[in-house]
């Protein structure tokens, strides 16, 4: 057989160039005659039919000579991209909308390794007669990048102790070590210029914090400041004597 006798451009046995044309226009037809079946144009808000008798696509500013041509067009990657900017735009306006697709953020489980090692020294402001507590807390295996960080907790906050009003907590935490919480007097602290102190050493892996009772404060039992006791977790401790 001769290359005249067949579809120029087709190779042997295959059905021609004429033959893959005619096939891609019959799905495109099909999937029309279905999308006129099943789809509503009424609720479509980009879907717009104009006083010449044409249709118009709001979204991508296209034109259409029938209902069919516009329900291809919506199938088509310009019409996909288009909606696909829009919900980005929506999102990013309306950042309080839900967010089907957003993975939910899983809290981060790390392996704790026990308590880390501390010191406190208690002292007093000679010149103020401010009493001062300093804590020195170990972490040598904290994990890399991170720093201790520390807060304040009023005793009905905590729920391992029974409350007591004379009484707050000052805790430490640091990946993969356990948090660690000290039972102080209730007294207000002095966080004036050069009294209050924090710094992470991270040469020694050594996190420091010194603090000031404010002379004759508020709350807590009496103006003196006695040791610290360490917080036991699941155990209540009974406060530091007095002295």
């Amino acid at each position: 057989m001769s290359g005249m006798d067949r579809d120029w451009g087709a190779k042997s046995g295959g059905g021609g160039v004429a033959s893959d044309i005619q096939a891609k226009v019959d799905r495109r037809e099909r999937l029309r005659q279905l999308a006129l079946q099943t789809v509503d144009l009424m609720k479509d808000p980009y879907f717009m039919k104009n006083h010449l008798g044409s249709y118009e696509c709001k979204l991508c500013l296209t034109l259409h000579n029938n209902e069919g041509n516009y329900l291809a067009h919506t199938q088509g990657k310009r019409h996909q991209q288009n909606l696909a900017r829009r919900a980005l735009k929506e999102q990013r306006d309306n950042p309080m909308l839900p967010q089907a697709n957003k993975d939910k953020v899983k809290p981060r489980k790390t392996i704790k390794i026990g308590r880390p090692g501390y010191r406190i020294t208690k002292q007093m402001d000679p010149e103020s007669e401010q009493r001062s507590l300093l804590f020195e807390v170990d972490y040598p295996e904290i994990e890399e990048g991170l720093q201790p960080r520390h807060r304040f907790m009023s005793a009905y906050e905590q729920r391992v102790e029974a409350p007591e009003k004379d009484w707050q907590y000052l805790l430490f935490a640091a990946e993969p070590y356990e948090t660690i919480g000290f039972k102080i007097p209730n007294i207000e602290i002095d966080k004036e210029s050069g009294k209050f102190y924090s710094n992470w050493d991270e040469e020694n892996k050594v996190f420091v914090l010194q603090l000031y009772f404010k002379k004759g404060g508020q709350g807590g039992p009496g103006a003196r400041a006695p040791p610290p006791s360490l917080m036991a977790p699941g155990a209540p401790m009974a406060p530091p004597s007095m002295g």
